[in-house]
């Protein structure tokens, strides 16, 4: 399995996903998830009574987090056990993203560059005044 088939905002709205369902949803194998969970704290699926595993909508995101850092972006697990860390402790109500950043807008990033090209050409002319 290579690709999560969804985000996690494309999350399917139930209470409870067997592992073989949020295998599929992570794009991992299930023993993937099974070794997950013994390393990261956060993963704790529930057992039902046939003791089968029952992750929840939060622990799917987690999980797509842990892939997204893992395979996406190349961490290690200590690495992503830090970033994971580092996102928890960061203020209440900051939506923060996998690398400890808050998350923001295709817009403000738009601005942003804007921004940057503004000061880059001021460089830029500044110098040229200050050779000649």
């Amino acid at each position: 399995m290579n690709t999560p088939l969804i985000d996690s905002t494309g999350i399917p709205d139930k209470k409870y996903f067997r592992i073989g369902e949020v295998s599929t949803m992570v794009g991992v194998d299930s023993h993937v998830l099974r070794y997950w969970e013994t390393e990261f704290k956060g993963i704790k699926p529930r057992r039902g009574k046939s003791k089968q595993r029952l992750y929840r909508q939060q622990d799917v995101r987690l999980l797509l987090m842990i892939r997204q850092l893992l395979h996406g972006q190349g961490y290690t697990i200590a690495g992503a056990k830090k970033v994971l860390t580092r996102n928890k402790t960061a203020a209440p109500g900051s939506q923060s993203r996998a690398g400890g950043y808050p998350a923001i807008s295709g817009e403000q990033l738009s601005l942003i560059k804007q921004e940057l090209e503004k000061i880059q050409d001021l460089l830029r002319a500044r110098k040229k005044t200050v050779k000649t």
